[in-house]
């Protein structure tokens, strides 16, 4: 029985793994046909033949949600280490040849979404053949990235430190008050607080890193923002302070890419909020050489941190 279940282990394909990878991380058939460039039926079949070449029950359908059995989640996480080896192995070959190839993978918060591409553009432009996968997400979700080891490198502003990870400061990145230009408080040099009693909040969703550092800035300034709503992008935010729906505390950084031109930074007492990004990894991973050599290009043009 060893011997037969060992060789039907042989019997499956990178092909049919990377596959049954992208089924898994996205639990949809047809997500991951979208992002493999494939029709949903070849999908279906590679899934199937997998499944038959290892006996086993990758999947269970639950109405219309999908969920990945327990030989799936061991199967998931073999194949990710499976992809990883196969990756470093392709790049130190590269990297023999002379040549900057292989893929970078990056995961974001979604501020970092107005820092991190400046970087990436002279990089890529430096090294051509370099494939990159840059994911953009609320804090929550980068989260759960990092700790499913999914991505080379990663920018929080709030990293999650009750993970076992290594962190290396970037560069500031404070949080303040934004309103329209006509509010009439635009004009003034220095704003109380309780001048702002009664203002509507625009806020992120919960498990964003700028609603995070606002509730926990709030919380030790004793202040309190009753009146809110949530939004769940920074432009849309951007657009509803603008259309006077109400005030927003957002990166210095997004209200200054792209923003309209009605909107202002108010000098509010005890802002700006002191904020950073950081560029984090698991403790302990090895970097692929791009990985490598994008950190470091990183840290050499955002310079020297104390």
């Amino acid at each position: 029985m060893a011997i037969r279940k060992r060789l039907h282990t042989r019997q499956t394909t990178f092909r049919q793994l990377e596959v049954f990878r992208a089924v898994a991380e996205r639990l949809s058939v047809t997500e991951a046909a979208h992002a493999l460039h494939l029709a949903q039926p070849t999908v279906s079949t590679q899934l199937a033949r997998l499944a038959q070449a290892l006996d086993v029950q990758l999947f269970e359908q639950i109405g219309k949600q999908l969920y990945l059995t327990d030989v799936g989640e061991e199967l998931l996480a073999t194949s990710r280490e499976l992809f990883d080896v196969l990756d470093r192995l392709e790049m130190r070959l590269a990297q023999r040849a002379g040549l900057s190839v292989g893929r970078l993978r990056l995961g974001v918060v979604t501020t970092a979404k107005y820092l991190v591409p400046g970087l990436l553009g002279p990089f890529c432009q430096a090294h051509p053949q370099v494939e990159v996968e840059f994911q953009v997400g609320n804090r929550a979700e980068i989260r759960r990235r990092l700790q499913d080891n999914l991505d080379d490198l990663y920018v929080f502003s709030h990293p999650p430190r009750e993970l076992d990870i290594e962190l290396t400061l970037l560069t500031e990145n404070p949080l303040v008050v934004i309103a329209p230009s006509e509010h009439p408080l635009a004009s003034r040099r220095r704003i109380p607080w309780k001048a702002l009693a009664g203002e509507r909040w625009l806020m992120r969703e919960p498990g964003s890193g700028t609603r995070h550092a606002i509730e926990r800035f709030c919380e030790t300034q004793g202040l309190s923002l009753d009146k809110s709503i949530t939004i769940a992008s920074n432009e849309a935010i951007k657009e509803s302070v603008a259309a006077g729906l109400g005030l927003a505390i957002l990166s210095r950084l997004a209200l200054t890419h792209m923003a309209p031109g009605n909107l202002v930074e108010l000098p509010v007492e005890g802002f700006p909020i002191a904020n950073s990004w950081y560029l984090v990894v698991p403790r302990g991973k090895q970097l692929s050489p791009i990985a490598a050599a994008f950190k470091q290009h990183m840290l050499s043009q955002l310079g020297p941190q104390a």
